[in-house]
């Protein structure tokens, strides 16, 4: 499955032309309905190993479960440096096709941008990863390292079908030192001043169900102790109170990464930061967006979000018992028990002990957090990389609040970090939302930077 190519004097490229196919694959790859569930990956996987073996280059597609594939290929390079796994998912979330503007699996070029399901989450990434391996292998240019491409299933809904199960079964095909991943890489600018993150660390889900409880009888009588109303205050009170302050590494060298540079009353305000008892008081005055404040804090803590409630059946019953969904996230250095203790501080100090006595709590579904180390030799290939391309912007290492599919690689050994290029003002939206749509320019932009990462 391993190909090579031959060592070229000189390379050039027509970056604009090479995004324009870049585009064109993501295109076809939109248009492959795989919002999981179900997932039907298959399709997409085979469009890939098609699209690689008239270049002339091998792949594997593994199918763990009928529908749900998964594509591997492995260019040979010079071997000076350590290989590189590029990784991507194929699977998508869905998409309501009457709140779009666009069809979300018509792959439409609009303007300049690229609209549908899965063109930032991640097919775009697919794209991006394929593009570059047909290039190398049409001018034949050595890579420095060998070059691994996984395009896998099963992303949006826990990786069972596809990293998890390579790690599990088939992780000879895998089994490097480094990973580019999702989770990074997009730039943002914070007062005036551009930065880049390469993810290296990670937050896990801590999912929590409440269930509280009370007699059940007619509504026309109401009670004290109503369960929905039991329910009601429990999530109030986690919807509204944050959890402690938990400082870590990544964290901290973000923080002073974003610090640097930043003129002297801003650059205090974010340094104050890393003062666990003073967090608060400066988080929410910073002169950032606000949403940005929502994703600095959630770096800072475990998190608790109420997604789904459910109660009764019908209006004139109080029912017996009330439940709810409440996706909580937590730290590295962090565990279900710790969570769990600060979860239960808050709900005690709202309901009593008596309210206490007549809810459960349950932790369903859980994992660790994971992290990579923040400088690397691939780290510094980044660096460079953007300084050529993005001069004057700060480059830092960043935590993701959510969840990839390198919590399954790092407990191996291999480094993940996530990186994919998208320049801060160029025009993205709607991950999991509504109208997701990417720029040519930012697939141009991606495609030079990661390009230059690789080299070297």
């Amino acid at each position: 499955m391993t190909t090579s190519v031959t060592p070229a004097a000189a390379h050039s490229a027509d970056w604009a032309a090479l995004a324009q196919e870049t585009a064109h694959h993501l295109s076809e790859l939109v248009r492959i309905n795989t919002t999981n569930p179900p997932g039907n990956e298959i399709g997409a996987a085979r469009y890939i190993a098609g699209v690689l073996a008239r270049e002339g280059i091998a792949s594997e597609i593994v199918e763990p479960t009928p529908g749900r594939g998964s594509v591997v290929a492995r260019i040979a390079g010079k071997g000076a440096k350590p290989p590189v796994l590029l990784l991507s998912h194929l699977d998508v979330v869905p998409a309501v096709a009457a709140d779009w503007e666009h069809d979300p699996f018509g792959g439409e070029i609009v303007g300049d941008s690229l609209w549908g399901r899965g063109t930032l989450d991640c097919k775009g990434l697919s794209a991006l990863w394929l593009a570059l391996i047909l290039h190398a292998k049409r001018t034949g240019v050595f890579f420095p390292r060998d070059l691994v491409m996984a395009a896998t299933a099963d992303e949006e809904a826990g990786g069972i079908h596809g990293v998890r199960w390579l790690v599990d079964n088939r992780f000879d095909l895998i089994d490097v030192p480094y990973c580019l991943n999702e989770g990074g890489g997009k730039g943002v600018r914070v007062n005036g001043k551009e930065y880049y993150s390469y993810q290296n660390s990670e937050k896990s889900v801590c999912w929590l169900r409440l269930k509280a409880k009370g007699p059940a009888g007619h509504a026309s009588v109401p009670i004290d102790d109503n369960a929905v109303v039991l329910l009601a205050e429990a999530i109030r009170a986690l919807g509204r109170t944050r959890l402690p302050v938990h400082l870590t590494q990544t964290a901290a060298q973000y923080v002073k990464g974003l610090a640097d540079g930043q003129p002297d009353e801003v650059r205090r305000g974010l340094l104050t930061l890393l003062d666990e008892k003073r967090t608060d008081e400066v988080l929410w005055s910073l002169p950032v967006d606000p949403q940005y404040r929502y994703g600095l804090s959630a770096m800072l803590r475990n998190t608790a979000s109420p997604t789904v409630l459910r109660a009764g059946e019908k209006t004139n019953v109080i029912p017996s018992t009330a439940n709810a969904e409440v996706d909580c996230r937590i730290l590295p250095g962090q565990t279900p028990e710790t969570l769990r203790d600060e979860i239960e501080t808050v709900l005690t100090a709202a309901l009593g002990p008596q309210g206490m006595g007549r809810l459960e709590i349950e932790f369903p579904r859980s994992s660790l957090p994971t992290e990579s180390a923040p400088e690397t030799a691939l780290t510094d290939d980044i660096r460079r990389s953007l300084a050529r391309h993005a001069p004057g912007a700060k480059v830092v290492p960043y935590m993701a609040t959510g969840a990839t599919d390198a919590r399954y690689l790092r407990p191996k050994g291999m480094v993940v970090y996530g990186f994919w290029p998208i320049p801060s003002d160029a025009e993205t939206h709607g991950v999991h939302g509504v109208n997701e749509r990417i720029s040519i320019r930012a697939i141009e932009f991606g495609l030079k930077v990661a390009w230059d990462v690789l080299m070297g």
